[in-house]
């Protein structure tokens, strides 16, 4: 399987997480497109197909590599 930059994975991971605490702060609507693009793209770079299951898994790709190499990308 394909492993996607650590830098990417992470900013990923961050910006769904972030957005989903947001969403849930405001209440028990759907998640927004915005949300399930990330949730998409998460599933799709972990290859698997339950955003859960993708959180998990990029979790514990990030936690095998140095922090270093997984710092955020400049923008």
């Amino acid at each position: 399987m394909l492993r996607p930059q650590p830098a990417f994975l992470r900013r990923l991971v961050e910006q769904y997480e972030s957005l989903r605490a947001e969403e849930t702060a405001r209440g028990p609507n759907a998640p927004s497109p915005r949300a399930l693009e990330l949730a998409y793209t998460l599933c799709v770079s972990t290859g698997t197909r339950d955003v859960r299951l993708a959180l998990d898994t990029a979790h514990r790709l990030l936690r095998a590599v140095p922090e270093s190499k997984s710092a955020p990308l400049a923008e």
